[in-house]
């Protein structure tokens, strides 16, 4: 289905600023005339946020990986069909929270799902829809996880995880980042907030958003 709006996504582990650098992103092109719808993943839409707090907050019984993969597909088969694609069809600037590479980084280095198995719920949730432009915020995960203990106490199962988890997500978003350099941007998040910001900026202005 053809898209006439810019899609773009926000990646990293925890602690890497994420949510702080797409709002300044946002600002950034709606001052430059684009309209900008800002979502999350998972989540985004009354049913898919229903679905996040399954996948970040249940602690009744253990979620097993592969559960854990098929939630995070059903709450972005909702996000994708009910937000993403009107949006993008009525052209929109679409940021996101993490997307796909979030799911390849996590659910595949994190906790080992093979890659093959993620492709194809991929393609049967969300088809060919990816973003134009992937910013990848790095840091080591040792000053990713300081950012979180200075934030407050761990929330969420993810948030919970041990630093070889974190060390696993890290080297696969990476990986994406070398296999797939044409839209992922990568940005040394280990840097201060307004060189962070100066660097997803030069990455809009590279793509014509600025």
């Amino acid at each position: 289905m053809t898209t006439v709006g810019t899609f773009i996504s926000f990646e990293g582990i925890e602690g890497v600023g994420k949510s702080t650098q797409m709002r300044e992103a946002a600002k950034h092109l709606s001052a430059a005339g684009q309209r900008v719808l800002a979502t999350r993943e998972p989540g985004g839409t009354p049913l898919a946020e229903r679905i996040r707090q399954v996948v970040l907050h249940e602690k009744d019984e253990g979620l097993p990986a592969s559960a854990e993969l098929c939630l995070m597909f059903a709450a972005r088969a909702v996000h994708v069909n009910n937000l993403i694609r009107p949006a993008l069809q009525r052209g929109e600037c679409v940021l996101c929270d993490r997307y796909l590479d979030a799911t390849f980084a996590y659910q595949g280095g994190g906790r080992g799902v093979p890659d093959a198995d993620i492709q194809a719920l991929a393609q049967l949730t969300c088809g060919d829809l990816l973003p134009q432009l992937t910013i990848l915020l790095d840091a080591p995960v040792e000053i990713a996880l300081q950012r979180m203990a200075e934030r407050g106490t761990a929330t969420d199962r993810f948030e919970q995880e041990t630093v070889a988890f974190f060390e696993r997500v890290r080297r696969k978003y990476l990986s994406l980042a070398k296999a797939h350099p044409q839209r992922i941007v990568c940005v040394d998040a280990s840097q201060g907030l307004a060189a962070v910001a100066m660097a997803v900026r030069q990455a809009l202005q590279s793509r014509g958003l600025l």
